[in-house]
């Protein structure tokens, strides 16, 4: 009997979706990458060409703090008026995010994906937690919710 990676090896361990859920991030990322940005042409299409956008901002701070990103020659550490400033954008970021969830979840709705549907693509246990996620996204961000139906 061969394994599945996403299948325990002992039928009497319950599956882990923590771990399912992080291989299905990194399939999902890859899948993205793979068919959407695999040049540089369609990578550009994500990044303004002069200025760097709030998000990656605190990404590159994270990632600098971390070690997970190293500073060039010449370039300054990372100090407290950055953190401050990269934490200034956090909102700014989080307000993104949901207006960029809110729309994909209309969308989603929109090309006939039910409500289990999406709770699966956003890991939750229900369609009525996808759905009053829906609700609660599109108070916040604002944003039209007539086609959550």
């Amino acid at each position: 009997m061969t394994s599945n990676p996403d299948q325990p090896t002992d039928p009497f361990t319950p599956p882990q979706p923590d771990q399912a859920r992080a291989r299905r991030v990194y399939a999902s990322l890859m899948r993205i990458t793979e068919r959407h940005a695999a040049t540089d042409e369609q990578r550009r299409r994500q990044a303004h060409p002069t200025a760097v956008g709030p998000h990656e901002a605190v990404r590159l701070v994270s990632f600098l703090l971390s070690g997970a990103a190293r500073l060039h020659d010449g370039e300054p550490e990372v100090d407290q008026a950055d953190i401050t400033a990269a934490l200034s954008l956090i909102p700014l970021v989080r307000g993104e995010m949901d207006e960029l969830e809110a729309g994909l979840l209309q969308m989603a709705r929109g090309r006939g994906m039910t409500w289990q549907e999406i709770a699966f693509g956003l890991g939750l246990g229900t369609p009525q937690a996808a759905r009053q996620r829906h609700e609660r996204l599109t108070e916040r961000a604002g944003t039209d919710a007539e086609s959550a139906d």
